[in-house]
């Protein structure tokens, strides 16, 4: 009865979720593209009335590897576990499902070969059970903490494992779940229908155990496991180039969320506007967290009075501007590798913080805001290290930016420290590939 007053719901929300598609297809064209996917359908195969019976013939893969990553970051992130998978399965078609378009987008990016990308059916059996159908997966795995009831029966039915890897599960996901009872109800039937959850920490295999998962094993972060890509470096080390000759230093503002750039660019002004006590003033690199607001954040740097020149204008960035805004898809390990130090998004305001392994991984100090409940744990882990500051807002950010960038030293030594931080915890992505090929062994 809960899963089903739960699908009810989900069938009187199709106009609703109908309309929201069309709605953010306004400012993001990919939400009014490929929807037949989003209820079951392949593209160019069938829609939401195409009929599923033509869509089965010899020709669809048997046995794939089925893997879920909502949006950029959890794609990212299934990179080092894609690529383990297709080593231990190497004959298995893969295919990987997003929810947003800029996921979508990434992921054809980064696999631009031997991976299938499509959206992720909504929850409705119906439409779940006829993506099962068309690829007859051998295992579904899901990124982080996407819970999805009707899908996850759909697989108990099919017989097809299911496991949630890299798992967390943040205190105040925890409270909202606990906090109602038929969401919680709902969810700890979903949970206890996973194979096995591979958790990030003991203090998320805690919380998810108390919501109903049945076994629960800590691997820790994949997102240790990411590579640097020497390609990105170079050209990082390309665009740094004309600030060499001065010395200046370069600040990256990585994943910044609405709002935050405005903190960001007062304190920045505030900070550096005396060159005689600070040197020259850094180069500022803003990188914002979704594209659909690429040309906002420009109006608002011209708006402060700051020079600008975009990433999709002028590459590598003059000598002499003020700020340059990253607005391109895909690079980030590059702004990684041209800055001198990393002040990481979605910090500065109530959103949990993006990931900071991957700025560590480049060897670079990170400062981060007061909200970091989605990587609490990397951030206990970073500042034990003496990897990264935690400051409690964007003035205290760009402060302790100019204390580092005096002390060149300290700067140096909490790089290194970063890098050495970003591979002692290296190889959540083994152990969680080790669970999955003995549990499929035992079916």
């Amino acid at each position: 009865m809960r899963r089903f007053g739960y699908t009810l719901l989900m069938h009187l929300a199709i106009p609703l979720i109908l309309l929201r598609l069309w709605m953010r297809g306004r400012t993001e064209s990919g939400y009014r593209k490929h929807i037949g996917e989003r209820f079951g359908g392949i593209s160019g195969i069938g829609g939401i009335g195409g009929n599923d019976q033509d869509g089965v013939s010899s020709r669809l893969p048997v046995n794939s590897i089925w893997l879920h990553a909502v949006s950029v970051g959890e794609v990212r992130a299934a990179v080092p576990l894609i690529a383990a998978l297709r080593t231990q399965w190497p004959d298995a078609p893969v295919v990987l499902t997003c929810m947003t378009p800029t996921g979508r987008r990434t992921a054809s990016d980064l696999f631009a070969t031997g991976v299938t990308v499509c959206y992720l059916p909504y929850d409705l059996p119906w439409a779940i059970s006829r993506f099962i159908r068309r690829w007859r997966p051998m295992m579904l795995v899901i990124m982080e903490t996407e819970l999805w009831p009707n899908l996850l029966a759909a697989c108990a039915t099919s017989h097809v494992s299911a496991f949630l890897a890299n798992a967390r599960l943040s205190e105040k996901s925890y409270q909202g779940y606990a906090a109602y009872a038929p969401l919680r109800a709902l969810a700890t039937q979903a949970f206890g229908q996973f194979h096995t959850v591979m958790a990030q920490s003991e203090a998320d295999a805690a919380r998810l155990c108390a919501l109903g998962a049945n076994k629960t094993v800590v691997t820790g972060n994949v997102k240790f496991d990411i590579s640097v890509l020497p390609a990105f470096v170079a050209r990082g080390a390309e665009w740094r180039a004309p600030f060499m000759p001065s010395r200046r230093p370069v600040v990256l503002l990585a994943s910044t969320r609405e709002h935050e750039e405005v903190k960001l660019l007062d304190a920045f002004l505030r900070q550096f506007t005396d060159a005689a006590q600070h040197g020259p003033r850094p180069l500022l690199v803003v990188v914002p967290r979704h594209p659909t607001r690429f040309d906002d954040v420009a109006s608002r740097i011209v708006a402060h009075g700051l020079s600008l020149v975009r990433r999709s204008q002028l590459t590598p960035p003059p000598a002499d501007i003020d700020v340059w805004l990253g607005d391109s898809m895909g690079e980030l390990q590059a702004y990684y590798a041209m800055c001198d130090l990393a002040i990481i998004g979605g910090s500065f305001q109530p959103l949990g913080g993006h990931n900071l392994i991957e700025a560590a991984a480049l060897g670079k100090p990170v400062l981060m805001g007061p909200s970091i409940f989605n990587f609490s744990d990397a951030v206990r882990l970073a500042l034990e290290a003496n990897a990264m500051i935690s400051v409690a807002d964007a003035d205290a950010a760009m402060a302790e930016a100019a204390k580092l960038f005096a002390s060149p030293e300290r700067l140096k030594q909490m790089g290194e420290n970063a890098l050495h931080f970003a591979q002692a915890h290296r190889g959540a992505t083994a152990r969680t590939v080790e669970i999955i090929q003995n549990a499929l062994l035992q079916k």
